[in-house]
């Protein structure tokens, strides 16, 4: 019979802020049930932050408190690093130099994982140590593991996620009340759902970075968010999102991954969602990844993407995970991208003007005869058809008197090359008043 009385697995936690409190709360509150399912116990002994008294507070006695996280990762009394502390910078020297010193590593860091990830799983692979990242994506949901194990008989077609809490917030709440972007991401800020400086969530970084490593997961290619396509929200207007809702729409930021006869896609942007899917009905600072296997069919994913105890306990299945297979030879754990080291794919990420998909237009025209004509004959002298079109009056538009008109054109399916060349045939037409807004629309099926 195997021993029931393996000694406690020893953690060393590299930051204590809002998500390393959370996780320590939630080991402690649930010590008994996670012991029972990892087979041994799970402590945390050692923590390393700059604010040492804080650290100290949120601790127990027990726990040796120290301000250089060089003395966690170099304890021979640590088996396993969580880092939390973010970013590229010290993070990545520590997480290499733990990898280093034979332990294995828990991160939350997507940012890190998506820009060196090659680096450091191969640096992992060599030490035969584990890298385990479920808390980098989508907070408390395992999306990770339900791509990495659960669905490791499917071929993925493709992934579509709301995958960036404070974007979902802003554009539901632009939805819900009309009004414009700038005006929302104050209250966003003050409310806590945006940080100082928003640009990573608001511009589509930190998404880009989560649908990265969903990507490397689900086809089996390198970690590359150099290779993603990224656009955010700010260019987004509050009439756009009537405009979509009018049409049966809603506007998402989704992270997007795809397997394409070139290649797979990825990139994130705004999209327009038919209101009858599910994932356009996710409100709020709530996450959803929705994912379609060939054996599987559609399958969602839903929960909160962040916050204390949702990523804690994301960061805590990872450790149980390690304690379970900490003894376990290394050739025969699963795989830190799903597939083995060696049998990676070299396909390639698929350039944006490559990519095929349907779009939405909003242009501010002159209110005169013959506009609508000379905008439709660029789009038909491009290849691109037109599903559906949209004439505000310009009494909605502009009140009464009014020398402009907003069109609205739905598109079918068209190469993102063609698109961009029949925009700039458009924007150079005088009576074309503004800039032209182009989101792209996701029918999901």
């Amino acid at each position: 019979m195997k021993p029931t009385n393996l000694s406690p697995i020893r953690v060393g936690l590299l930051g204590i802020g809002t998500v390393g409190s959370g996780t320590y709360n939630v080991l402690q509150r649930n010590q008994e049930e996670i012991r029972r399912r990892a087979g041994r116990g799970i402590e945390i002994t050692m923590v390393a932050d700059l604010d040492v008294a804080r650290a100290k507070a949120a601790v127990g006695a027990g726990v040796q408190v120290v301000d250089d996280a060089r003395k966690v990762v170099t304890s021979p009394d640590v088996d396993i690093v969580i880092e939390l502390i973010g970013g590229y910078g010290i993070a990545k020297q520590l997480v290499l130099e733990a990898i280093e010193a034979g332990k294995h590593v828990v991160t939350a860091n997507k940012a890190l994982l998506a820009v060196h990830g090659t680096e450091i799983f191969a640096a992992a692979h060599r030490k035969g140590v584990m890298v385990a990242f479920e808390a980098a994506v989508a907070g408390g949901i395992p999306i990770i593991k339900a791509l990495r194990e659960g669905l490791t008989a499917n071929s993925i077609q493709w992934i579509a996620g709301i995958i960036n809490g404070t974007t979902n917030f802003i554009l539901s709440e632009m939805r819900d009340k009309g009004l414009d972007f700038d005006v929302v991401l104050k209250e966003a800020q003050r409310l806590g759902y945006a940080e100082a400086d928003p640009t990573f969530d608001i511009e589509g970084v930190d998404a880009g970075h989560k649908v990265t490593l969903m990507s490397a997961i689900a086809f089996g290619i390198p970690v590359q968010f150099d290779k993603a396509y990224v656009e955010g929200i700010t260019g987004l207007a509050a009439q756009d999102i009537r405009y979509a809702e009018q049409l049966g729409y809603r506007i998402k930021l989704l992270g997007i991954t795809k397997r394409a006869a070139n290649g797979i896609e990825l990139r994130v942007h705004p999209s327009l969602v038919p209101a009858k899917r599910l994932i356009a009905n996710v409100e709020g600072a709530m996450n959803a990844v929705v994912v379609q296997g060939d054996a599987v069919g559609t399958t969602l994913y839903y929960g909160k993407g962040a916050g204390s105890e949702p990523t804690a306990s994301a960061v805590i299945a990872d450790l149980v995970d390690i304690a379970r297979l900490h003894t376990a030879d290394p050739e025969h754990r699963v795989p830190h991208l799903a597939f083995q080291p060696d049998a990676m794919s070299d396909l390639p990420v698929v350039p944006m003007s490559d990519v095929v998909t349907s779009y939405y237009l909003r242009l501010k025209v002159a209110d005169e005869a013959g506009v609508l004509a000379k905008v439709t004959g660029i789009l038909a002298g491009a290849g691109i058809s037109i599903d559906a079109v949209l004439q505000r009056e310009a009494d909605e538009v502009g009140g009464e008197g009014s020398t402009h008109t907003d069109l609205i054109i739905l598109t079918h399916d068209c190469v993102e090359a063609k698109m961009n060349n029949a925009l700039a045939q458009m924007q150079a037409l005088p009576t074309v008043l503004a800039p032209i807004t182009r989101i792209r629309k996701e029918e999901l099926a």
